[in-house]
């Protein structure tokens, strides 16, 4: 799991694909850390993408970075735990503390299960990380 977070805040930007109904939405997301063993991701709670994943919790991320991309499967869990947030802002204060507050009732923190990542290159096989 660390390589799949270390790949992630190295690229950035990366794109969190979601469904609504049967259309899919994408949008680029940023701040991402270990928690507890667990990959999180943030966003806040009143956004349509926060809906879609307590609605239908399975999401890919993509993202691309020195010639290879990933791809991500997973399920997003909501962790509503004070412990969580304050991981996250500890971890991405400097993009995410002009955006949120640990306690302000909208920063959501979730985190992923079931996850598969491959990262591809036109040059070698795929790899396969499960966490």
């Amino acid at each position: 799991m660390n390589e799949i977070l270390n790949y992630l805040k190295e690229c950035g930007t990366f794109y969190l694909a979601t469904t609504e109904g049967d259309q899919p939405r994408v949008r680029p997301f940023g701040a991402v850390c270990e928690f507890e063993g667990r990959l999180y991701i943030t966003t806040n709670n009143q956004k349509k993408v926060f809906n879609q994943m307590q609605k239908n919790p399975k999401i890919e991320i993509s993202a691309m970075n020195k010639g290879t991309w990933i791809r991500l499967e997973a399920e997003a869990v909501w962790d509503d735990r004070r412990e969580a947030r304050a991981a996250m802002m500890e971890d991405n204060e400097a993009s995410l503390s002009r955006l949120y507050s640990v306690d302000d009732g909208i920063f959501a923190v979730l985190y992923l299960k079931n996850a598969t990542a491959t990262i591809f290159s036109f040059t070698s096989e795929p790899k396969v990380v499960t966490f």
